[in-house]
C-alpha cells in the first residue's frame, strides 16, 4: 500500500480540481481576445479628425466619412 500524507493528499487534490478551471480560463482568454481582434480588424482611425470608422474594402487608401481625407491603413492599437 502507498502511504500519503494528509498534506499530499490535499495538495493533489487541489492540485486536480483547479487544473481544469484554470485551463478552462486560459481557453476562454485566448477565444477572447481572437473575438476582439477580428471585430477591429476593420476599425480605422483617420489622421486628421480622429473619427474612427469601419472600412471593409480592400482600397488602398480608403476615405473618412466625415471629413473625406485619405488614410491609410493600419493596425489599430487597443489596450
Amino acid at each position: 500500500m502507498i502511504r500519503v500524507s494528509l498534506s499530499y493528499l490535499l495538495l493533489i487534490y487541489l492540485v486536480l480540481m483547479l487544473a481544469p478551471v484554470f485551463c478552462a480560463w486560459l481557453y476562454n482568454e485566448w477565444q477572447r481576445q481572437r473575438r476582439e481582434k477580428a471585430a477591429f480588424r476593420h476599425v480605422l482611425r483617420c489622421t486628421m479628425c480622429g473619427f474612427e470608422f469601419e472600412d471593409q474594402t480592400s482600397t488602398l487608401l480608403p476615405r473618412c466619412p466625415r471629413c473625406a481625407s485619405l488614410n491609410e491603413r493600419y493596425r489599430l492599437s487597443r489596450l
